[in-house]
């Protein structure tokens, strides 16, 4: 018979309250159970010494005799100092998925066409320079003709 150490759940509609218990695998999850160690809360903040309660004791038996915890559990447990859990590493977890990148590299995409565009637009002069350089030079070019038949 494998035995594990889970939660059951209990409590109202959106108001979860979680008991630890050691139970037959096969069990349903809120079904039969042979123990109770402890319970949790998940509603009351996490430094709060009732969030979870923990018969030490009978968990560290049930431990020796070969009952495997679930994830959440097993996270109790360590937090007791009854078992040692090594940290699961998953790289990919904040990387955005597909559609997200293709749609960033689009963005990046066009935000690089408005910047060369707005690089053009400052370095080329515009209508209102150009009339205002040929009136400059319009000015000056009857001044040196003045000039030279000095």
């Amino acid at each position: 018979m494998a035995i594990s150490i889970r939660l059951t759940r209990g409590g109202a509609k959106k108001r979860p309250v979680y008991r630890i218990v050691v139970a037959d695998s096969r069990s349903p999850r809120d079904g039969r159970f042979i123990e109770k160690l402890g319970t949790y809360n998940p509603l009351l903040p996490k430094d709060s010494a009732e969030r979870v309660t923990l018969d030490t004791e009978r968990a560290a038996h049930w431990l020796s005799v070969g009952a495997q915890p679930s994830d959440r559990v097993a996270r109790f447990l360590d937090a007791a100092g009854l078992r040692t859990r090594v940290a699961k590493s998953n790289p990919n977890k904040g990387e955005p998925g597909e559609k997200a990148k293709e749609r960033a590299e689009v963005k990046a995409q066009k935000e690089a066409e408005a910047a060369e565009a707005a690089a053009a637009a400052a370095a080329a002069p515009t209508v209102v320079e150009e009339e205002a350089v040929a009136e400059e030079v319009a000015a000056e070019a009857p001044a040196a003709d003045e000039a030279t038949e000095a």
